[in-house]
């Protein structure tokens, strides 16, 4: 597996509230913070105060092999009440190097969530790609280009992983507001 490929994971859970419920839920850039290991706050950008496409957003991470830093991402996709999609860069450089650091067409991640209706309630996806702009995944295949391989396997691991706790708490913040 090459990070070159744009390899992705996706997870997806039943949730037992209408699809407004859940969306308030999903395009609340403040949520994730709460719930992620790696995305430790979040702040509009431009003036923006609300999703809407083209609207950007700075996200403070960290992670404990790679340390802080920050991203700007920018909405994609917005179809409410099923589809909400941004792309992930890097806007100072840090692994991206200078050049081409904040190109949208060049993420270094593109995530996404997907709604649909069921008869008793949501199936909610979230996905993500990881390429084809460099990552913090990408200094560490530089040092040992090698275990490759290994090492976007263990990256998408860990975003399974991260996807699923981030699911499994959108379900439980959505049916207990039911």
């Amino acid at each position: 597996m090459r990070y070159s490929d744009q390899p992705g994971v996706s997870c997806e859970i039943h949730v037992e509230a209408d699809p407004t419920s859940v969306w308030a839920l999903v395009i609340d850039i403040h949520l994730p913070p709460r719930l992620s290991p790696e995305l430790d706050r979040v702040e509009w950008l431009g003036g923006a105060d609300r999703p809407v496409v083209g609207a950007a957003f700075v996200g403070h991470n960290s992670h404990p092999r790679i340390g802080q830093w920050r991203t700007v991402s920018y909405i994609t996709d917005l179809h409410e009440p099923r589809v909400f999609g941004w792309v992930v860069t890097d806007p100072e450089g840090r692994f991206a190097g200078t050049e081409g650091a904040a190109d949208r067409s060049r993420p270094a991640a593109t995530w996404r969530y997907e709604l649909e209706p069921e008869a008793t309630g949501t199936l909610l996806r979230q996905s993500v790609r990881i390429g084809p702009g460099r990552s913090g995944l990408s200094p560490i295949i530089d040092g040992a280009p090698e275990r490759e391989g290994q090492f976007v396997a263990a990256r998408l691991d860990e975003l399974r992983r991260n996807i699923g706790t981030t699911l499994g708490d959108i379900k439980t913040l959505a049916e207990a507001a039911r």
